[in-house]
């Protein structure tokens, strides 16, 4: 097994013991999966014979960046990938079927966190899997997705992704701060965990993560996370990854600012812009079209490979970032603020 993660977060811990509950054998590396050369990741995968396979998505897009080295390893000994820790889009998800499953090796889609150690919703091997999704909720948990009235959402509308029964493993409080950890997972339903994901089903009873609630945007009075037009900005295939965050707008309210790392060889940035906005308005509508489409280098992400938009939020509309002591890569907020002023 290997799963490349900060020992911080709940992926570090669970891998860690849960790999000696079953007699398995875990691999530890040290740095990050594309240096000190981008084939790392894989060559480590062949060398080692690993047959369990755990990535982020972010991990998979930023690796989509290096074209088609990935083919040239072998992944034949591989049973099983699991991911964890943003969503996926359908280009990163379908790429690393292909490229790395081989179309043959499921992909195990799994949404909880560390402060209650363990799943909230989850794919089901036995059934069914498509596209970043999810079958539904983890056993005990009574995971739900409900409406701002604290009621189940109906086919294809937003909602709070929550746990309905107690958890073992939840975390009691936040270290010496009571008041913030009621605020933050009590507050809105009462009895219920608020895990502060934004999720839905699909007519089909698929559930979806797009993103985090706090990243939510209104434009022009409808709610839609940022996985979903960060997934239209994929779908280009001119970029390797994207942040999508919502700045004041006096018309809309809420005006889309579109933050993007160009794939390797894409050079005409106005041209890559007004495909980027068309890819968007085209999937979303017209109301939809970004405000400002920045291309940088790389996004600020913390060290277990997730997107810090709050932190690109508050470069892109001047307000201080705050604490990033958590992220791998601070020179990607300078670089951002060069490109600001």
């Amino acid at each position: 097994m290997i799963w490349i993660s900060d020992m911080g977060w709940v992926v570090g811990a669970l891998t860690a013991v849960s790999t000696s509950f079953v007699g398995g054998s875990l691999l530890l590396v040290e740095g990050t999966p594309d240096f000190p050369d981008t084939t790392r990741h894989w060559r480590v995968m062949q060398e080692n014979d690993v047959t369990f396979l755990g990535i982020a998505p972010t991990t998979v897009r930023g690796m989509m960046r290096y074209g088609d080295e990935v083919d040239a390893f072998d992944f034949s000994k591989l049973r099983i990938i699991a991911s964890t820790g943003e969503p996926w889009t359908d280009a990163a998800w379908l790429w690393l079927f292909e490229r790395v499953s081989g179309k043959r090796v499921p992909i195990l889609n799994y949404t909880g966190g560390t402060e209650c150690f363990g799943g909230i919703a989850s794919s089901n091997l036995l059934g069914p899997i498509t596209p970043g999704s999810f079958n539904g909720p983890m056993p005990g948990s009574g995971a739900e997705i409900l409406n701002d009235a604290g009621e189940p959402t109906a086919p294809g509308e937003l909602g709070e992704l929550v746990m309905t029964l107690p958890a073992i493993g939840n975390t009691r409080s936040l270290w010496r701060d009571d008041d913030r950890y009621m605020e933050s997972y009590w507050s809105m339903f009462g009895d219920k965990w608020r895990q502060g994901d934004w999720a839905m089903r699909d007519e089909e009873g698929y559930w979806y993560v797009v993103g985090r609630s706090d990243d939510t945007l209104n434009i022009s009075g409808k709610r839609t996370g940022p996985a979903e037009i960060e997934g239209a900005l994929m779908s280009t295939g001119q970029i390797s990854e994207a942040a999508v965050i919502g700045v004041p707008d006096e018309i809309k309210g809420t005006a889309l600012c579109c933050v993007c790392v160009p794939m390797p060889g894409v050079n005409d940035q106005d041209a890559l812009r007004s495909e980027l906005s068309n890819a968007v308005t085209t999937t979303l509508g017209r109301a939809y079209r970004p405000r400002e489409i920045l291309l940088v280098s790389d996004l600020p992400k913390t060290r277990n490979m997730k997107i810090m938009r709050r932190v690109v939020r508050s470069v892109v509309i001047g307000e201080p970032a705050g604490d990033l002591s958590s992220l791998v890569n601070p020179e990607s907020v300078e670089e951002l603020k060069d490109i600001i002023s």
